[in-house]
């Protein structure tokens, strides 16, 4: 099984606290450490014996499961680490300043603000350098020679590198959950995994997406989009970066809408306006709550849909056999054939 699934296998529920996946911080690498001056006193034993500075600590971040750790930048945005120590007398060096390994969340773009190329994290334990830190000082022993036995020149330590770096997680799924608010995504994620999204019945239920593994698939309940999402009303773009990292999108039409197709083609003009590549993702379209209607209901709706998008299949947290369909879908996903 892949890291990325190991990741996402044990994870059934997001930290109680407000997600944070969207972060800017500053680290600051630790400065090297001045070189020392000083001389032996010690009779028939003089010269120089000031010791060099030691290393500034670097930063680094390291991909972990927990999709709740960008929370550790809500107050604290400026990451330091330790510089090196000064060289001393007798040949002593400074000690090197420690590391700092940030942990964050796979599937985390590491934008440098200062322009420089972006970067991410996709395996569990997969670790970055960031921030280099400075290189320690020579001591005066280091400038002795023939023509100046006694030197005073020492060097003092290089700063260690500094940016500002803006955090975007971007969630690793198999399959997103994506439609309208309240069309029965959570439902079914619960039904199908051991998540536990939140349920009821009103708009914006789902304010973080919610992740469950059905069997070796992860499973993504993207917050309910509407139309202008592209543009930042509702939710807004905030949980549409989520979509791009899914494999497939299984799109959610309630059968209680009077305008499925209307539905449908708002999500497809949101999912268009943000990224179009997005509409280029493989789609299932799945008529929810089906068991609100009488089957002839159903299949009206659903031949209307059809001409849009002919993979519609009917389902229902409460019908056995529509869950099952929906599980033999997953199951043709997990071994990677195609219907």
């Amino acid at each position: 099984m892949s890291c990325e699934l190991l990741f996402y296998g044990f994870l059934s529920i997001l930290t109680p606290h407000m997600l944070i996946d969207d972060v800017t911080i500053e680290v600051q690498a630790g400065s090297g450490g001045d070189g020392g001056v000083g001389f032996n006193s010690n009779m028939m034993s003089l010269g120089p014996t000031g010791g060099n500075g030691g290393d500034g600590g670097s930063v680094y971040m390291e991909g972990v499961s927990d999709l709740g750790v960008l929370q550790q930048f809500r107050y604290k945005k400026e990451i330091r680490a330790e510089n090196g120590g000064k060289g001393r007398k007798q040949f002593v060096d400074g000690g090197d300043g420690r590391d700092i390994v940030l942990k964050i969340p796979v599937g985390t773009v590491i934008h440098n603000l200062a322009g420089a190329v972006s970067r991410e994290i996709v395996k569990v334990g997969e670790r970055l350098l960031i921030a280099k830190g400075g290189r320690g000082g020579k001591g005066n022993y280091k400038f002795r020679s023939s023509r100046n036995t006694s030197p005073r020149k020492f060097q003092p330590g290089i700063r260690g590198e500094e940016f500002r770096l803006r955090l975007e997680m971007k969630l690793i799924a198999d399959v997103g959950f994506i439609g309208l608010p309240n069309v029965g995504k959570s439902s079914l994620l619960n039904e199908l995994t051991n998540a536990r999204s939140k349920v009821a019945n009103y708009k914006f239920t789902t304010l973080e997406p919610n992740l469950g593994s059905y069997r070796d698939l992860i499973l993504a309940d993207i917050p309910g989009l509407i139309e202008g999402a592209s543009g930042g009303k509702g939710l807004g773009i905030k949980f549409l970066r989520h979509i791009e990292r899914t494999r497939e999108l299984f799109h959610f039409i309630s059968t209680e809408s009077e305008t499925p197709e209307e539905d449908y083609k708002t999500i497809r003009s949101e999912l268009g306006k943000y990224n179009p590549e997005l509409l280029e993702k493989a789609e299932k379209v799945f008529l929810s709550k089906a068991d609100v209607l009488a089957p002839v209901d159903v299949k009206k709706k659903m031949a209307r849909l059809k001409k849009l998008n002919p993979q519609v299949w009917p389902v229902s947290i409460h019908d056995a056999e529509s869950l099952d369909g929906i599980k033999k879908i997953l199951d043709t996903l997990n071994t990677g054939k195609v219907l």
